[in-house]
């Protein structure tokens, strides 16, 4: 199979498993080495999080607007305080990602980026997101988040720097225990994972920009990539909240357990 080729199906695979609860990272671990694919590079990992980003950015666009006005306002006169608690609950639930990120990332990424930390992580979280779902008393809309919700949240999406953890996931099954309704969690999930994505991106960006390698690999291999990641976001941004108005995380508890059990047949045949 080609690059671009290539590129369509990674793009596309990590729109998709970057929103559903499902975990990206399981995926895009045990594809490539299912299918027996070469790595595309560093640049094009970042920049397919990139189209994920821009699908966050422009589908929340006007919750983003009024967050940054909101900011705005804060910083000019710091003894106005925010209309709503959400901009402080991005904060503080912001944070906790970046400290576990600094100081682990790269222990994880050489010790636990592997196919069987994801067979025990994968059904372990699933069935919390389950137990959660059914327990949920789905009683609070987005507009009840407070800084106490923000900070429980932030400290569970710290776990997901764990492959097979999902970030949408795990910050979904804190939501719920706190008994947002089900849209809601799934809105709130993606407005706080958008700082996260943004600076993970910059961040590995950052080192390619005064790179001499040859990392930027082919431009339509990298267009691909993006262009796909962006549309396939977007879309299951979309249709996940509408699938959520009116039926429950079940099908992705039941996908958890199905891949884990796949990859673990493919560890022990």
């Amino acid at each position: 199979m080609n690059d671009s080729m290539q590129a369509f199906f990674l793009g596309i695979l990590q729109g998709i498993t970057e929103f559903l609860p499902i975990s990206s990272s399981a995926h895009l671990i045990v594809l490539p080495r299912l299918l027996g694919w070469e790595a595309l590079g560093l640049t094009f990992d970042v920049l397919v999080h990139g189209g994920t980003l821009l699908a966050l950015v422009i589908y929340f666009r006007q919750q983003w607007k009024e967050i940054g006005k909101q900011l705005l306002r804060f910083m000019m006169n710091p003894s106005v305080a925010p209309q709503s608690g959400l901009l402080g609950a991005l904060v503080v639930g912001t944070l906790p990602a970046i400290l576990v990120g600094g100081l682990f990332e790269g222990f994880i990424e050489d010790h636990l980026r592997t196919p069987g930390v994801t067979v025990i992580t994968l059904p372990l979280f699933g069935l919390l997101l389950g137990w959660a779902d059914h327990q949920g008393s789905q009683s609070r809309g987005l507009e009840s988040i407070r800084l106490r919700d923000g900070l429980l949240v932030g400290l569970a999406q710290a776990l997901a720097l764990i492959p097979g953890v999902s970030r949408s996931g795990v910050t979904i099954t804190v939501i719920l225990m706190l008994g947002l309704n089900r849209a809601d969690a799934a809105r709130f999930s993606f407005l706080l994972g958008t700082p996260v994505i943004a600076l993970a991106t910059i961040s590995r960006l950052y080192p390619l920009l005064g790179s001499s390698s040859n990392e930027m690999g082919s431009f339509l291999t990298l267009l691909v990539g993006v262009i796909f990641s962006f549309v396939s976001g977007l879309l299951c941004i979309k249709y996940l909240l509408q699938f959520l108005q009116a039926r429950t995380y079940l099908p992705f508890v039941v996908y958890r357990l199905l891949l884990a059990a796949f990859i673990f047949a493919l560890l022990v045949l």
